[in-house]
């Protein structure tokens, strides 16, 4: 509970990985990539609740057997390629409706620490917000980055500098990293999305920001949790 607003947290992880087959089972250093989120929500001051929502009898028993709650079976229609990302979300809300605020929290992102989790809530209290989503600067300026036409000629990806940006130096643009994503849970009903003219931007550092997609995303985060530890 955080400002006496209960907090229900949400890894979603379903079994169809293409790119790592059965990547949320994957193991990283002795345990299964999911294992890494579900031990760092344990530690957390403000969720109330954290659950698994999956359609994959396995990948639920490897939950259960490393402390996370698993209510229900995710509906098979909605752990399918094209299902939007909030949409287990939705779904976790609605069979538990009785929640202020919900933390979708990706099994992709094991470099994300507790710390990171609760200075997020904490953001999304102070500022008042509606919804608030983790972002890290990007390393490399859109602005010395080029598209090939049609002829294999390079031609810029943005038109111009903006004024007052340097061209050297550190980036002024953010992306999502796909660590945390915090709603109120009647907010996120309506909108149904967590990303909007309203989003607060809670910034991480790069070195916990990787979001697991390739293989290169697999053995960077692995090298990294090795200095950690």
């Amino acid at each position: 509970m955080i400002d006496q607003r209960t907090v229900l947290g949400v890894i979603p992880a379903r079994g169809g990985s293409k790119r790592i087959p059965r990547k949320n089972l994957h193991p990283v250093l002795g345990k299964p990539l999911i294992a890494w989120t579900i031990e760092e929500t344990k530690q957390s001051k403000y969720l109330d609740r954290v659950i698994l929502s999956s359609e994959d009898p396995e990948i639920i028993a490897v939950a259960n057997a490393w402390g996370c709650e698993v209510p229900f079976v995710r509906p098979i229609e909605l752990s399918q390629d094209e299902t939007a990302g909030v949409a287990p979300v939705l779904h976790a809300i609605n069979e538990l409706p009785d929640y202020d605020i919900v933390v979708l929290l990706q099994p992709t992102s094991p470099l994300r620490t507790v710390g990171d989790i609760d200075r997020c809530l904490e953001h999304f209290i102070s500022n008042q917000a509606d919804v608030c989503v983790s972002i890290t600067k990007v390393q490399q300026t859109p602005y010395w980055m080029y598209m090939l036409d049609t002829r294999g000629v390079i031609q810029p990806f943005t038109p111009s500098i903006p004024s007052g940006i340097q061209q050297q130096g550190p980036s002024p643009i953010y992306v999502l990293n796909g660590a945390i994503y915090v709603a109120d849970c009647n907010y996120l009903r309506a909108k149904r999305t967590f990303v909007d003219a309203t989003t607060l931007g809670f910034v991480m550092p790069p070195e916990r920001s990787v979001d697991i997609d390739t293989e290169i995303d697999l053995r960077l985060a692995t090298v990294i949790l090795e200095g950690k530890l």
